[in-house]
């Protein structure tokens, strides 16, 4: 059964950053979000050369992508952004060190892939239930994994935003690559951690599993992250997986810094 996606995006600075690092990109069969790391200089043009990179991507796939593989092009599209990165630090030597974390969905048919880097996330609403289908690249959940920490400690740790993967000007990144078995039905969210750092898994799931356009479930994800303290920029898209014949064509929306570097 070839299927659709019907989605919605958006993308908020929060209520104690100055700027928007986030970017944000949704289409009729890619959607990604890049969270650029403000730590570093330029985190908001890392996530928009990063957005860049994988609309680039979708854009020479043919219409019917089923004879690629889409792991791949996931693969060449993370390459090429951080090949991007590298090369904008080598023209202006400010931006040296600048990066972003990236997560993205590209659908062909019956088929989603996946691509993963940092601690942005992608979640599987299902049934009713909410599931991470991504793991975070961070120090805290390496110290979960090998139980020295616990999940709940994990949500507390002082050093809970420290990446050990990254896209950057640097060097290249190995992204977490996997398809997934998408069904008609499920919902997915995507997002950065404006939202994860905030809410928690019952409120996102309060949201998601509710009977409401993914219009609307993006608007209180960002509501409720504001409330929360908005303490970073926050961006999200919610997909609803149906059939192919459900979805009318749409033009890619754009948000965060991708929007304003392509505006």
């Amino acid at each position: 059964m070839a299927l659709g996606l019907r989605s919605a995006i958006g993308s908020d600075v929060g209520r104690r950053r100055t700027a928007n690092e986030d970017s944000g990109a949704a289409g009729d069969r890619l959607l990604v979000v890049a969270d650029g790391m403000g730590g570093h200089a330029h985190g908001e043009l890392a996530s928009a050369l990063t957005v860049a990179a994988m609309i680039d991507m979708d854009e020479r796939l043919p219409a019917d992508a089923s004879g690629l593989d889409l792991l791949a092009e996931l693969t060449a599209a993370v390459d090429d952004a951080s090949a991007r990165l590298a090369q904008h630090a080598q023209t202006d030597p400010d931006t040296q060190g600048m990066g972003t974390t990236v997560v993205a969905l590209l659908l062909d048919g019956d088929r989603l892939a996946l691509a993963h880097v940092g601690d942005s996330r992608i979640y599987l609403c299902r049934d009713g239930a909410l599931t991470q289908i991504t793991r975070d690249h961070t120090m805290v959940q390496q110290l979960v994994d090998e139980g020295q920490i616990t999940p709940e400690e994990a949500l507390v740790h002082p050093r809970r935003s420290v990446l050990m993967r990254a896209l950057s000007t640097d060097h290249p990144v190995e992204a977490d690559l996997e398809f997934l078995d998408p069904r008609p039905g499920d919902r997915f969210l995507l997002c950065s951690d404006g939202v994860t750092a905030v809410l928690p898994d019952q409120a996102v799931l309060d949201v998601l599993a509710a009977p409401t356009p993914p219009e609307v479930a993006v608007d209180q994800l960002i509501t409720l992250s504001n409330d929360g303290g908005g303490p970073d920029n926050i961006t999200a898209i919610v997909a609803d997986v149906v059939e192919a014949s459900e979805v009318a064509p749409h033009p890619l929306r754009l948000v965060g810094a991708a929007a304003e570097v392509r505006s």
